[in-house]
């Protein structure tokens, strides 16, 4: 199913932030305090960054298996870094089927605004998440804040709120309300979700890197006469790589196997 994202305003290109946090990301962690988007979701494997009493996280996860079933597999290196192979989902199934745009993988974000009771209501800060569609070394940002918009599926809810146990707004005045009162915001995205000129393009065969930017404001990042000051951001690169050959995953297999017969008659000796 699509993702309900209306009003998003979106700049294209490099993005620069005014001011600056001192951020000390950690890797592999948790979000506070759980996943609460869906059901069947595990906390970890996040990107994050803890500062000025917000929290945000992002990390890549397997969206589409063999069966066409999500996983909680997020293939993280340990260092920001997240990989998964090259291609569509399997049959064709996805959010738009056969759609040629549809990667296997998503990503996911965090968006705590207290979590450690110095901050404040979501609707109280600015925030920017930059989508790179460029597999090169360069980049090429879709850049916008998901919190303060018209109206999203977001799943919202506090520091409280049981894992899988987010609420998501049924309409614009009820999304308003949410984020007035709760500090805690996610979703799970697949860049299918934006295949709108010029982001129209993306090939989920293309090998390559695509960074993926989240940060949060005090003030309005597009004010050019009182720039604002960085209060967070995290930073995460998923790296899209090719499927191995059968031959190769044989040799592979045999490899193993050989390494495991050679560890036995070690262990005997």
């Amino acid at each position: 199913m699509h993702k309900a994202i209306t009003g998003m305003l979106t700049a294209v290109g490099i993005v620069f932030a005014a001011g600056s946090a001192q951020a000390v990301v950690s890797f592999d962690d948790d979000v506070t305090s759980n996943a609460i988007f869906g059901s069947g979701n595990d906390n970890g494997s996040f990107t994050v960054d803890q500062d000025n009493g917000i929290e945000l996280g992002l990390r890549g996860k397997l969206r589409f298996n063999e069966s066409n079933l999500p996983e909680n597999t997020f293939n993280s290196n340990g260092d920001g870094t997240y990989t998964f192979f090259a291609g569509t989902p399997p049959t064709g199934f996805g959010f738009a089927p056969n759609a040629p745009t549809t990667p296997v993988w998503n990503f996911e974000w965090s968006i705590n605004s207290n979590f450690d009771s110095s901050g404040d209501a979501l609707d109280q800060f600015f925030y920017r998440l930059s989508l790179d569609f460029d597999p090169s070394a360069g980049t090429n940002f879709l850049s916008f804040d998901p919190i303060n918009v018209i109206f999203a599926d977001h799943s919202i809810g506090t520091n409280a709120t049981a894992a899988g146990a987010g609420t998501e707004a049924a309409d614009a005045t009820e999304y308003a309300g949410l984020i007035a009162n709760n500090n805690l915001a996610q979703n799970s995205w697949n860049m299918e979700f934006f295949n709108d000129f010029p982001f129209d393009t993306f090939d989920p065969n293309a090998l390559g890197t695509y960074t993926f930017l989240l940060e949060a404001f005090d003030g309005d990042p597009d004010d050019q006469q009182s720039p604002p000051n960085l209060l967070a951001s995290t930073e995460i690169d998923i790296i899209v790589t090719s499927v191995p050959e059968p031959g190769t995953l044989s040799l592979l297999g045999l490899g193993l196997i050989g390494l495991g017969i050679a560890a036995r008659r070690r262990r005997k000796d």
